[in-house]
């Protein structure tokens, strides 16, 4: 008997975690998504995050992209609690890495004890941006914004009033030290929309 409680409480915790996750939709970002120009929230962006891995994995060849795309699904959890933070507003980063760490041993919590720690460890991971797997799914990160910016009249640049070289200087980084050989068509990206005249003023 006490095997069956144990099981329907573990479920419990795993139903109560995929419950609360949910929060994520209610979560507005700042970038737009292409054609409807409203905002996306945090559970499409992970989602989009994990799509661009699976299409683009094979760029890192010999990374582990079951771990690439698990750390993209949890990423952004914490933001259920945490809220978004803007890469293009002012912050205070310690004050956001408190506030996030709390949220992530919250949510993570609510699992069972080694599944939790098993989703908090891979969240963990991508924070530290200390292997490959994280280096490269932090690019996918940046990336994703980047091309909803050049599709969207400059989205978040126009918006912040961010001009070529303040742009390249935030994404160029992240993007080259994650998939370097990736950059070059990336950056071309960029300057072909500044130099079309597509940001809007």
């Amino acid at each position: 008997m006490d095997d069956v409680n144990d099981h329907a409480s573990a479920l419990a915790r795993r139903f109560a975690f995929l419950a609360e996750i949910d929060g994520l939709k209610a979560v507005l970002r700042q970038n737009r998504t292409i054609g409807e120009r409203r905002r996306e929230n945090s559970a499409e962006h992970s989602w989009h995050l994990a799509m661009f891995a699976l299409v683009l994995g094979d760029l890192a060849p010999g990374l582990d992209m079951g771990r690439v795309v698990a750390m993209l699904l949890v990423h952004d959890i914490v933001e259920v609690d945490a809220g978004d933070v803007p890469i293009h507003g002012a912050y205070d980063g310690a004050a956001l890495a408190l506030v996030e760490a709390a949220a992530a041993e919250r949510i993570f919590g609510l699992l069972p004890e080694a599944q939790g720690h098993r989703l908090r460890a891979l969240w963990t991971e991508f924070e530290a941006v200390e292997t490959a797997e994280a280096r490269f799914a932090k690019a996918l990160d940046r990336l994703q914004p980047l091309l909803l910016n050049t599709l969207t009249e400059g989205g978040t640049w126009a918006e912040n009033g961010l001009t070529e070289a303040q742009v390249m200087a935030r994404y160029r980084p992240v993007i080259e030290r994650g998939i370097p050989g990736l950059w070059p068509f990336v950056e071309a990206m960029v300057r072909r929309h500044y130099e079309d005249g597509s940001a809007r003023a």
